[in-house]
């Protein structure tokens, strides 16, 4: 996870996800900056139309674990859990959780706000697939598209996640990182054409935003 910075000035914010091979060479790259326009709600509004007519499934059934290293809780959650149980879920989740969506603005805080959120994305219709994984302990970053029924073929929309977790294995902090349906993403262009050193139409002083 990074934040493009230029003297007293913060800016762009993205996560990066490298792969390497047996070889300990670079064989993959993800990397996916922040949208400047970020939907809020009006994201799920637009993902719930496109699944309306998605048939209703039986929550699948998983086998209770309790792991403890950062890439074993990010698994556990979405390949076994997700779309099941959201108590579940928040049993991983610290009481100080602090959750950054890069489709809204505002970050969420705690476990009432995290809950709502996971809530709000498990509905029929999509499931957000993960792709590759990295080997983290304490922090993880991972790939993943979110699959949308009824959605025309080639249209997933791909993403990254970076949790980390504290002494006690639960989750303290989640960057979510979605690309831009444009590409390149229109503002993004611009803005880095105009402020090509942090990347944005308008930076702020290092460590003024509300968690990064």
């Amino acid at each position: 996870a990074w934040t493009w910075t230029s003297n007293d000035l913060e800016g762009l914010r993205g996560t990066t996800f490298v792969e390497l091979n047996d070889s300990n060479q670079i064989q993959y790259v993800r990397e996916i900056p922040e949208p400047l326009y970020k939907p809020g709600d009006l994201i799920l509004d637009v993902l719930k139309t496109v699944t309306a007519d998605a048939t209703p499934k039986p929550p699948p059934e998983y086998t209770p674990r309790t792991p403890t290293k950062a890439n074993e809780i990010a698994k556990y959650l979405f390949n076994d859990v997700q779309g099941s149980s959201p108590d579940e879920a928040m049993r991983f989740f610290s009481p100080d959780i602090i959750y950054r969506d890069f489709n809204y603005e505002e970050v969420l805080r705690g476990k009432a706000e995290v809950r709502k959120f996971i809530e709000d994305f498990s509905f029929p219709g999509i499931t957000f697939a993960t792709q590759r994984f990295d080997d983290g302990e304490k922090s993880t970053c991972f790939t993943w598209e979110v699959v949308l029924e009824g959605a025309p073929e080639g249209s997933a929309i791909k993403g990254i996640s970076f949790y980390e977790v504290d002494e006690s294995g639960l989750v303290t902090y989640v960057r979510d990182v979605p690309e831009s349906g444009l590409k390149p993403p229109p503002l993004g262009k611009l803005a880095r054409q105009f402020r090509p050193a942090v990347g944005v139409f308008q930076p702020v002083s290092i460590g003024s935003r509300d968690a990064l």
